[in-house]
């Protein structure tokens, strides 16, 4: 048993001619469609990491002032204290968050406990998204 090979004719050349060239094409929008999607899951990572950055950062700042609530065993903090940590707060180019506001308030109802919040505005965001960390902090 034989099997012959069959030669193309120059008409199924013409109809198959340009089908590589497609072929590539194709491939080509597929991969730089992988690419963009790579990119915007890159940006996406880094807008995460830099949120992840000020949330740590707003958590320190708020440990700050409870560490002297804590020393100095009372939940309020004077006037000089006080200005001096919003202060550290609302230094971007210290430790401080971008367009950021700190207070901290009594608790109602209690004489030994106050939160701590951390309202700050990262510039490359929309205006109607602050971010806001809070604790509460209760002495014993």
């Amino acid at each position: 048993m034989t099997y012959f090979q069959q030669v193309p004719t120059p008409r199924r050349r013409h109809a198959q001619s340009g089908l590589a060239i497609l072929e590539v094409l194709i491939a080509v929008l597929l991969f730089s469609l992988g690419l963009l999607g790579l990119l915007g899951l890159q940006a996406r990572a880094v807008s995460f990491s830099i949120d992840a950055e000020d949330r740590n950062r707003a958590a320190l700042l708020a440990n700050d002032a409870a560490s002297v609530m804590w020393l100095k065993k009372s939940v309020t903090l004077s006037e000089p204290e006080l200005a001096a940590w919003q202060a550290r707060v609302e230094a971007v180019s210290v430790s401080g968050l971008p367009n950021s506001e700190g207070t901290i308030a009594g608790v109602s109802g209690t004489t030994n406990s106050a939160d701590i919040t951390i309202t700050w505005h990262r510039p490359s965001r929309d205006s109607a998204q602050d971010s806001t960390f809070t604790t509460r902090v209760v002495l014993p």
